[in-house]
């Protein structure tokens, strides 16, 4: 089976950027990262990328006066590097509508809530655990799902639960779903490397 080619977007450490790393070299993911691309130019997943020898290229929107010109930069290493599937690693830029169709359904994001709860425009990082523990909840966790045109609305891939612990703040909370979204976001592009995802109807199915 060869590795399923990956481009990783993100806009700060990328954190999950380097667990996909981590996963492939443990022969758990047979995926391989060909290309990363941030909005940022200070993203330490850029770092990450060149100290692991792979391109690392600022696309940022605030850089072109032209729509066009700015959705090719994006599209035209995805194409050069044969990209079979965009990994959204803490990227928190909406993708382009263009991009968006050229990779349907192999887009794939990952989102520290169970969606569609607390999702949507705004509903990101710390954000989405402080609206968790006002809202009292006992359990949160991760969603794994396909990107759309809307914000957190694509097709789900996966869920994980994680408890909401009494004591709990934002930063405490959000160590502990990290470290799920390490596991469950290699486990599912794992699913696609060996092509076990459908997409009917708006959903999703995965073959055993």
């Amino acid at each position: 089976m060869n590795p399923l080619k990956l481009a990783v977007f993100a806009s700060g450490r990328g954190s999950n950027f380097l667990a996909i790393l981590e996963a492939a070299r443990a022969g758990r993911l047979s995926a391989e990262v060909k290309v990363v691309i941030s909005n940022n130019p200070e993203a330490g997943a850029l770092v990450t990328a060149r100290e692991n020898n792979i391109p690392a290229i600022v696309v940022s929107k605030k850089d072109y006066t032209d729509r066009t010109a700015f959705v090719r930069a994006m599209l035209t290493p995805l194409s050069e590097h044969r990209v079979e599937m965009v990994i959204l690693a803490g990227y928190m830029k909406k993708i382009p509508p263009e991009v968006v169709d050229a990779f349907e359904h192999r887009i794939l994001n990952i989102h520290p809530a169970l969606l569609p709860s607390f999702g949507g425009q705004g509903m990101y990082g710390h954000h989405v655990h402080e609206a968790v523990l006002v809202q009292g909840c006992r359990v949160t966790g991760v969603t794994v799902h396909l990107v759309d045109r809307d914000y957190d609305r694509g097709p789900i891939v996966a869920q994980r639960c994680v408890p909401v612990e009494e004591g709990d703040t934002p930063d405490t909370l959000a160590a502990r779903v990290l470290k799920v979204e390490h596991q469950i976001f290699s486990e599912s592009i794992q699913l696609f490397a060996e092509g076990r995802v459908t997409v009917t109807g708006g959903r999703v199915r995965i073959r055993p």
